[in-house]
């Protein structure tokens, strides 16, 4: 215990609040009455360490209001009275819990115990409520002063701070130099301290992409007839017993378009060219499950009368996205026939607009799941969890002969080799500007800055936070991104149409992440090492948004387009950044 670091940390952090952030500095409560201390004491049934005590007795809190300093996501120092009701809630709310940890030892009960007796909450979390927050151990032993954390939805556990004094002097020291506390950056904005994330990405990610293109497609094992066994002299017989369980309906979802043809409903889709080629079903799932499709969805085309179809055979489900279903019926009609466990839909759409009153949509029960005689959830393994869905399918399948003129069934479909693709997914919809007000973003009064700047000098400001995000994440290396923003810079229009080279390279940022992303929670069952890391992820993941902050600046007002941009920057000093690209 270190009374005397605890006084002298304090000193730190007023000197600092009151030179930067003096409005934070006001919001310190006066001392603690030692009488109120000792009164908590009794009340609680144990003794604050003098560590706790010399901080009370400094500040007894904060005042919970905005603009009171926090120590980052840990929330508010607790004084007195904070401590008491805490302490007292979290106690009857682990009353229940402590016949089940009467096994820990007293050193266990310390660290892993709901909320043993002698530990007190000593700040308020991010919701400034003692759902979390730091806790400390008043217990004597060799955790006595000791700091961890607790959360309501995981196990508490401890911090590296020894005592209250270390994590004062931490974050004294965050304040002075601007590092790190809890992995945030300290900051002082308009008389406050406030708290912002400082990230960086690797340069250089691994392209799961790129790993696909460099291996080989698989084939078919050929089919090879084994010799007859000869059979041997005289009787004999051979008795065996198996269960033979029903293989499930083929039943894609299937997309129906008329007046386009196959290779164009290929395009339309966004098909990836050197993919394409005839492929039996069997050979397309077995293609698809390979590192040579990279997590990409795979589809099949054909024709079927006036209609050509596409059925889906692997990866994300495309065809009920609206953004997919406004490019295949661009111009025609589209009968689209989905399933998706409890639910079968068919949706008919006329040049991008759905047809309400010739939708069918059909809900079944799940029933693989039973409860025994014991309460206990059992699940029945080798059946159809959705039976009702199935012969959903094979309902609306029939009846969209009927209904379409559509007499099509997948199951002699698949047999033969039909032309098919990988597909580079199209862009998600944008959000609308309509209807979204601009407000704050990342605790900045956006919409104050905007209202009182020019619109053209605001429009230059978010190109130049634009250029700097494109630089942070590596956005910028690659060429079409380069291009766009030498264009932006010069005040020319960018051109991003459907399927053009910037359209593109945003869908292939995408499917990057998506594939480093499945491909790492494949991995965790994997004890081989993986050729990307998290690492990788992170830099993918933070191309793509940037990639849609470009893109909101293309297609949104102002406005939206710097909310995007400033929500993604990487740096925490971007207020800074944004200061001097409005000078």
């Amino acid at each position: 215990m270190n009374a005397s670091l605890v006084e002298e940390s304090w000193t730190r952090i007023e000197s600092w609040l009151a030179v930067h952030a003096p409005a934070a500095r006001a919001r310190l409560r006066p001392p603690a009455l030692p009488q109120d201390i000792e009164a908590a004491e009794r009340r609680l049934g144990v003794t604050f360490p003098p560590e706790l005590r010399a901080s009370l007795l400094r500040h007894d809190g904060v005042e919970l209001e905005d603009g009171t300093p926090v120590l980052a996501y840990y929330g508010p120092l607790s004084g007195v009275d904070d401590i008491v009701r805490s302490t007292e809630f979290l106690r009857d709310v682990g009353a229940d819990l402590e016949d089940d940890e009467e096994e820990y030892d007293e050193d266990a009960r310390d660290e892993f115990a709901y909320w043993p007796q002698e530990r007190l909450l000593i700040t308020l979390g991010i919701g400034w409520q003692s759902s979390d927050g730091l806790f400390l151990v008043t217990r004597p032993g060799r955790h006595h002063g000791r700091i961890g954390r607790y959360f309501d939805e995981d196990s508490p556990s401890f911090t590296p701070w020894q005592g209250l004094g270390d994590l004062l002097a931490d974050f004294a020291s965050a304040l002075e130099a601007g590092t790190r506390f809890d992995g945030r950056i300290p900051l002082a904005v308009d008389g406050v301290l406030i708290w912002d994330d400082e990230q960086a990405v690797i340069p250089d990610p691994v392209s799961v992409l790129a790993l696909a293109a460099a291996s080989e497609e698989p084939r078919p094992e050929p089919v090879v007839e084994e010799p007859a066994a000869a059979a041997p002299d005289g009787f004999h017989a051979v008795v065996t017993w198996s269960r033979t369980e029903e293989p499930q309906p083929v039943q894609p979802d299937v997309v129906f378009v008329a007046g386009v043809s196959p290779d164009a409903l290929l395009e339309r889709l966004g098909a990836v060219p050197e993919s394409a080629r005839p492929r039996t079903r069997a050979q397309a799932r077995l293609s698809a499950a390979a590192p040579w499709a990279a997590y990409r969805p795979l589809v099949r085309v054909g024709t079927c009368g006036a209609w050509s179809y596409a059925t889906q055979e692997a990866g994300e489900p495309q065809f009920d996205r609206p953004e997919v279903l406004r490019r295949l019926t661009r111009g025609t009609r589209g009968v689209l026939l989905a399933k998706r466990g409890p639910e079968v839909r068919v949706t008919v759409v006329e040049d991008g607009i759905p047809v309400p009153e010739a939708a069918h949509l059909v809900e079944s029960p799940r029933v693989d799941y039973t409860t025994g005689p014991d309460g206990q959830i059992w699940q029945a393994i080798g059946v159809d969890p959705w039976p009702g869905s199935t012969a959903a399918y094979t309902r609306l399948l029939a009846g969209l002969a009927v209904d379409h003129g559509i007499a099509w069934h997948p199951d002699p479909e698949g047999e033969e080799p039909a032309a098919s693709a990988l597909l580079l997914p199209v862009l998600a919809d944008l959000r609308p500007a309509s209807g979204h007000e601009v407000s704050s973003v990342r605790d900045f009064d956006l919409a104050g800055l905007v209202a009182r700047t020019p619109p053209e000098r605001m429009r230059a400001a978010t190109a130049a936070q634009l250029v700097r995000l494109a630089a942070e994440t590596g956005l910028d290396a690659h060429p079409e991104v380069s291009e766009a923003l030498d264009r932006i810079g010069r005040g020319e229009p960018v051109e991003l149409a459907a399927d053009g080279p910037l359209d593109l390279r945003m869908r292939s940022l995408a499917a990057e992440t998506r594939a480093t992303r499945e491909l790492l929670s494949a991995a965790r069952y994997e004890p081989r090492p993986q050729p990307v890391t998290d690492a990788d992820l992170s830099a993918w993941a933070a191309r793509e948004r940037a990639a849609g902050a470009l893109r909101a600046f293309v297609l949104l007002p102002a406005p939206q387009a710097a909310e995007a941009i400033l929500h993604q920057r990487m740096s925490a000093h971007w207020r800074t950044d944004l200061a001097a690209d409005l000078a």
